[in-house]
């Protein structure tokens, strides 16, 4: 197989979790960090949308992250990241990658959406951590014992909305979600993928 050539930008949550899936599996992939200002000719020629992650290999482009992570895992997923492609795992990734994150933008960027307070985001993606502090009651992991797809594909969201206000994260009652994310945060993998080039 040619090497994947992967366009990034470290500190995308799409990208990241593209990142994450990538190095994972052992996938031999080069990685151009695109400014989002100045967006490399060709990775529009590869992909017209403009947006990261965006994996070029073996003559297939892939410009969606989780169609990315999909594509690594299958080349190789030594821990069971798929969970024999858990349909739970599936479902959860569309609520965070639909509802979940549009909280999270508003919540992010409250002075672009004047309509409500910052808080008023912030409860609204609040309804998503309390159901991810639900799934870690009873293990270390949301959907199994071990790190899975659902994991890797929502800690970078779930870090973003964290780092809004990290003292009021800190505060909350989401004490299995907050040492959830600080163990994904402290991993060798996460570590590693988001290595300064």
């Amino acid at each position: 197989m040619s090497e994947a050539l992967l366009y990034s930008f470290r500190r995308c949550p799409y990208a990241m979790r593209a990142r994450l899936a990538l190095r994972y599996s052992g996938v031999a992939v080069r990685i151009v960090e695109v400014s989002l200002k100045a967006k490399p000719a060709e990775m529009l020629a590869l992909s017209p949308k403009g947006t990261v992650p965006v994996l070029s290999v073996g003559g297939q482009v892939i410009d969606e992250s989780l169609a990315i992570m999909q594509w690594a895992l299958a080349q190789h997923d030594p821990d069971d990241w798929l969970l024999q492609n858990e349909p739970a795992a599936l479902a959860l990734i569309a609520e965070n990658d639909q509802d979940f994150k549009h909280h999270l933008n508003r919540y992010k960027y409250a002075e672009r959406y004047p309509e409500h307070p910052m808080e008023h985001y912030r409860a609204e993606g609040e309804v998503f951590l309390q159901k991810l502090e639900i799934l870690l009651a009873g293990r270390s992991y949301l959907l199994a014992e071990h790190l899975s797809l659902a994991d890797v594909a929502l800690a970078p969201f779930v870090r973003q909305f964290a780092h809004v206000d990290r003292e009021w994260f800190a505060s909350t009652p989401y004490i299995r979600l907050q040492t959830w994310l600080q163990r994904f945060l402290e991993s060798p993998l996460f570590v590693a993928v988001m290595a300064k080039p």
